[in-house]
């Protein structure tokens, strides 16, 4: 590589919530993979900020929002070249950062997702609730590969990345957990790189999900259905290579 080539730069973003008992592997696994650990906060009043900040975390409060609201804030503030997203829960593991960022670092990708199905997961499984999420999770993404014409397993991981470019020119809009799926489906139809990854998820080690199912179930349809009848042929697709492609049919 050429002294003067450019090595992209990596934010790391987790975004909490009174995660202080589960934060500290979490930030430490990823600090390898980043040049910026950002950590955008939600209010806690549990010492989970203080404790980012001793470990070398930059830390934003969001605006109460949601989920949604608190990654597109991040997405604003990234310092570096590109972005990943990993949850406090400890149900990621920071290791698969490495496989995720690679393809982005090559620019060979937009945006890389973590497939719960390709690696597995421990937190979709055990109780009625979780089957539930599984099958409309399912649904969700059986709807946006017949739309757009690829082989995606997992439209919803949170546990993703993409070029920070990428993530400011989709325009996001939602402030809660449906963003994941806002950021796919407006990334397909702009003519994004997007690719997946195999990544295992783990039972979270600390408290309990904040998904509300009966809560957000209408939001998550409403989005689908509102970029799935779109007028027009989307512009996306994905690569071939050696990353894990999602392979447009």
């Amino acid at each position: 590589m050429p002294e003067s080539a450019h090595v992209p730069t990596v934010t790391v973003c987790v975004p909490t919530l009174n995660e202080v008992e589960s934060l500290r592997p979490v930030l430490e696994g990823s600090r390898a993979f980043a040049d910026e650990l950002l950590v955008v906060d939600g209010g806690s009043t549990d010492g989970t900020v203080e404790l980012a900040r001793e470990l070398g975390a930059r830390v934003l409060r969001d605006n109460g929002r949601g989920k949604g609201a608190a990654l597109r804030q991040a997405i604003d503030e990234a310092s570096c070249d590109i972005i990943a997203f990993i949850d406090a829960d400890g149900s990621h593991d920071p290791t698969d950062l490495g496989p995720m960022l690679a393809p982005l670092k090559a620019g060979e990708a937009d945006m890389v997702v973590g497939s719960r199905t390709r690696g597995g997961s421990d937190e979709l499984q055990g109780d009625i609730e979780k089957f539930i999420r599984m099958i409309g999770s399912d649904i969700i993404t059986m709807g946006i590969n017949y739309r757009f014409g690829v082989r995606l397993t997992d439209s919803q991981n949170g546990f993703r990345a993409m070029t920070v470019a990428c993530g400011r020119d989709l325009d996001l809009a939602e402030d809660i957990f449906t963003i994941e799926q806002e950021m796919l489906l407006k990334a397909m139809w702009r003519g994004k790189h997007v690719i997946e990854i195999p990544t295992r998820e783990y039972e979270r080690t600390h408290g309990e999900s904040r998904i509300v199912l009966r809560k957000v179930a209408p939001r998550y349809l409403w989005v689908l259905l509102k970029y799935l009848a779109v007028s027009g042929r989307p512009r996306g697709r994905s690569l071939p290579g050696r990353w894990g492609t999602v392979e447009r049919r």
